[in-house]
Parts: C-alpha cells; structure tokens; sequence
C-alpha cells in the first residue's frame, strides 16, 4: 500500500483520515487517527524538520542505536472497527514483529522508507474499490497532505515574486521554530505555488 493522503475527517470530531492506496489495485483503505499521529505523517511526507525530535523521530533514533531497522508495517487484523498493526524489524538476522497502533507503524514505515502491507482480510472487509481511474491520478498529483482548513489570510502585496518567496521562507522559519508545523505546512504549500 502507499499513502494516498491525509485529510480532515468532520465525522469523527476532528480526527484525521489516513487513506492508503492498493498500488497494484483499486482499492484504497481509509483509517481514523489522531491529530498528533496525523501531524508525525505529515511532517515527515512533506520533509518538515522540526528543531527538536518528536516521538517517532525518537523512536526512529533508538531503533537505528541498536544497529537494527524496520523491515516492514503489517496492518493484519480488523476488530469491532479497531485497526490492528505490527511493526516488523530486524534485529541481530532474527525477524521481530512488534504490535502497534496503524497511525504509530505508518510514522515509522515512511521514517524508515520501510513498505506498508495490509492483509487481504482486512482490505475485503475495509477496503473501498476506487471505480473512476481518472480519480486515483488526480490524488496522485496532489499534494500528499489535503487539508480542509480554512486558507490562510492574505499576505501584504510586495513588490516582487522574489520578495513574496523571501518574506514566506522567513514565516516557515519561525512557523517551525515555534513548533507550529499546521503553519508551516501551509507556508510551505505556498512556496511551492509560488515557486511553480
């Protein structure tokens, strides 16, 4: 599977849907998860290095101390509407498979470039066929993060495009400082438009 993108879910109270794409396949597996695990997806998706690790960098610095790497995430069991995952990593030639929750797995898998499986059992049960081909294509050439916020106020008019990108690479800078990552993936979003 691969990530298809990430956006808010207003059925679930401000959870986040992780949907994961069958990449020899038609079928796509959406996921609720929270908004700090949605928040580790995204930053490293869109390749934001916060000034300080956070949690799954953590995690990802630890693994790798003990000479060791995730192989892969396994997504294998669906449980009165509970997604369970295992991660599976290498340590001294042996195989390990550790459980986690998906959303903790998935920050770890694209850490580590590591290979996301879902079972077929769960994939026939939670899988939705994706019919219109031209749909799955128009996913792809988005942005892997889709948000529904509101966008952001207008920015002050100057005087060229090269001082707009200067003025915005200045904003991400102190949004990342901060530790405000929703901002800066949105600064961020808009160099690239800016850029193009």
């Amino acid at each position: 599977m691969e990530i298809l993108g990430l956006s808010t879910s207003p059925s679930s109270g401000g959870a986040y849907a992780l949907i994961l794409n069958e990449e020899d396949g038609n079928r796509r597996l959406p996921i609720i998860i929270g908004t700090f695990e949605a928040q580790a997806i995204a930053l490293e998706l869109e390749h934001i290095k916060p000034p300080r690790p956070m949690t799954h960098d953590l995690l990802r610095n630890v693994i790798q101390s003990f000479d060791t790497f995730v192989k892969h995430i396994h997504i294998n069991a669906l449980k009165e509407g509970t997604f369970f995952a295992q991660v599976v990593y290498d340590f001294n030639g042996s195989q390990v498979e550790q459980d986690a929750r998906p959303s903790d797995a998935i920050a770890l898998a694209i850490r580590f470039n590591a290979p996301i499986f879902v079972s077929r059992e769960v994939l026939n049960e939670a899988g939705i066929v994706s019919e219109n081909k031209g749909e799955s294509e128009q996913a792809e050439s988005a942005s892997p993060v889709q948000s529904t916020a509101p966008k952001a106020q207008p920015k002050p008019k100057s005087s060229t495009p090269d001082d707009k990108l200067q003025a915005l690479e200045k904003k991400l800078q102190t949004a990342i400082a901060q530790e405000d990552y929703e901002k800066a993936a949105k600064i961020r979003d808009e160099i690239n438009q800016l850029k193009e």
